[in-house]
Order: structure tokens, then C-alpha cells, then sequence
């Protein structure tokens, strides 16, 4: 399917689930893995874009469906955009721990 070339690229980070423990995880510009999305690096080309989700994907030992999430520049670094990735970045809903809880 042809993509529509017309669509500005907005900006993105990679985002995915850490294999072991499960925890959304985001990739740094030092191509390391963060829980904390404002430090996850901001992505604003799509050719960039695409290239950090390759190496993510090449990354099956540490991340787990690895995938470009819309976000914009918020003051402390990227804030989602869309819902689920808002719920996305809070943790796990089905009991009150991690990041609920107020820990890291």
C-alpha cells in the first residue's frame, strides 16, 4: 500500500515493552532504553524515525514490539499525544504499583 506522501511527519519516539519485566520502555538518543518518556529521544525526521525503529527491532533481547509513537515537545522533553499512549506511559493499570504508586 502506497504511503501518502502529502502527510507532514510529526514528531515520534520508539516505544515498546521491556521483554523481561514487561514495563513500557522508550529509546534514548544514547540508544539505550528508558521507563521515563521525557528522556526517550524525540524523533522529528522520518527517515530517522525509521531507522531508529529498525535498530530497535534488532534489539528482540531487550525490546518487545518496538513501534514509532506520536508525541510533541512538551517543556520537560516528549508528552504523548493520544490517549492510549498517555495510559501507556503510567504503568500498569490492574493493580496499584510501580509508577501509580509514586515509584520509579
Amino acid at each position: 500500500m502506497p504511503r501518502d506522501s502529502s502527510r507532514e511527519f510529526t514528531p515520534k519516539v520508539v516505544t515498546g515493552n521491556a521483554l523481561i519485566e514487561g514495563d513500557v520502555i522508550y529509546l534514548t538518543a544514547a540508544d539505550d532504553w528508558t521507563r521515563d518518556l521525557a528522556r526517550a529521544e524525540l524523533l522529528t525526521d522520518e527517515a530517522t524515525a525509521r531507522l531508529r525503529l529498525m535498530m530497535a527491532e534488532g534489539q528482540p533481547d531487550i525490546v518487545v514490539g518496538p513501534y514509532l509513537a506520536e508525541v510533541a515537545q512538551g517543556a520537560d522533553g516528549p508528552r504523548p499525544v493520544h490517549f492510549r499512549e498517555a495510559f501507556r506511559s503510567t504503568g500498569p493499570s490492574n493493580y496499584f504499583h510501580g509508577k501509580q504508586a509514586g515509584g520509579a
